[in-house]
């Protein structure tokens, strides 16, 4: 499972719920002017995501969407 860092959970879940004309960086920028981070920040997390399997070619694989539906429970608790 991914580890409990707050902003790779938002991350995951707004990519599993963007507009399907929403590129993963829209994502980025829509976080950033939210202020939950820095572009850099985003860049560094969503590479990170790429890494561990959670994203693949900008979209979200299997694993990322089983943790984005896991983010999402922690969220309503």
């Amino acid at each position: 499972m991914i580890q409990t860092n707050m902003e790779k959970w938002v991350l995951l879940l707004a990519l599993w719920k963007k507009e399907e004309n929403e590129s993963l960086q829209d994502i980025l920028v829509m976080l950033e002017e939210s202020r939950l981070f820095v572009m850099k920040e985003g860049k560094r997390l969503a590479k990170e995501l790429k890494n561990e399997g959670y994203i693949k070619e900008g979209a979200l694989t299997i694993k990322g969407i089983a943790a984005a539906k896991a983010a999402e429970e922690e969220f309503r608790l």
